[in-house]
């Protein structure tokens, strides 16, 4: 067995950037069931699907920004969309 090559993690630290990228992926997956919600509706919000996309892109958006950020970015970002997505799903 150690013929295997021993892989270096001591890069990964990622927890807050995996925190921060979780929680921006649970807002998009709202924004999205909302959108295939109205979508479906006998008669869909217009209105209402602009303001679900508009949300959904700038979600996409500040996910892109991950890949970029550092540590102290990624945790305000997980907290910031943990705050929205609690605020989400209450209302």
């Amino acid at each position: 067995m150690s013929d295997l090559p021993n892989p270096d993690f001591s890069g990964l630290d990622g927890g807050e950037e995996q925190a921060a990228q979780d929680a921006v992926q649970e807002v998009v997956n709202w924004y999205n069931a909302q959108i295939i919600r109205e979508r479906r509706a006998p008669v869909p919000d217009e209105e209402r699907l602009e303001e679900l996309t508009a949300g959904r892109q700038a979600a996409l958006a500040d996910q892109a920004q991950l890949a970029t950020a550092d540590s102290q970015e990624a945790e305000r970002i997980a907290a910031v969309y943990a705050a929205r997505l609690k605020d989400l799903k209450g209302s």
